[in-house]
């Protein structure tokens, strides 16, 4: 592949399209008082009630520095529950009912921006662009991919 214009590589337009899906999600999720970092924390905790904070942050993209600063917005707006106690120092984070009740309506908002993203693309097409996504972290994954790859 050529080097050339930037604006038509692969990488390239996978990160314009998150930085487009991140701000449409944003503005979308506004409504819902949530932003999408703290709608992917919602969203990995309802998936994984029982996670570790550092397993958190990994599902979530971002440091457990980051993923503090989230949490603690999410535990003054009632969102999440942190316990005590633990073992060790690890203090278990849970969704608050209220939590849950504001990622259900969070989804809708995320689901749109996901249908306008697909606009125009049959049921195949976004089978296979998922397909190709999925292989394309999978090659990026240590120990994943194809063996030219690793």
């Amino acid at each position: 592949m050529s080097q050339g214009d930037v604006t038509t590589r692969p990488g390239y337009l996978v990160k314009r399209v998150q930085q487009l899906f991140r701000q449409a999600g944003d503005e979308r999720l506004r409504a819902a008082g949530l932003s999408m970092a703290q709608y992917a924390v919602l969203r990995q905790l309802a998936d994984h009630p029982e996670v570790s904070s550092a397993e958190l942050a990994r599902l979530c993209f971002v440091t457990r520095q980051s993923l503090g600063e989230v949490l603690a917005g999410l535990r003054r707006t009632g969102l999440v529950t942190v316990g005590e106690g633990g073992s060790g120092r690890v203090r278990p984070v849970r969704l608050s009912d209220t939590g849950r009740a504001r990622l259900a309506d969070a989804e809708a908002a995320v689901a749109g921006v996901e249908d306008r993203m697909l606009a125009g693309l049959g049921d195949g097409d976004r089978r296979r662009l998922a397909e190709l996504l999925a292989r394309c972290a999978d090659n990026l994954t240590p120990g994943g991919g194809s063996p030219a790859g690793r």
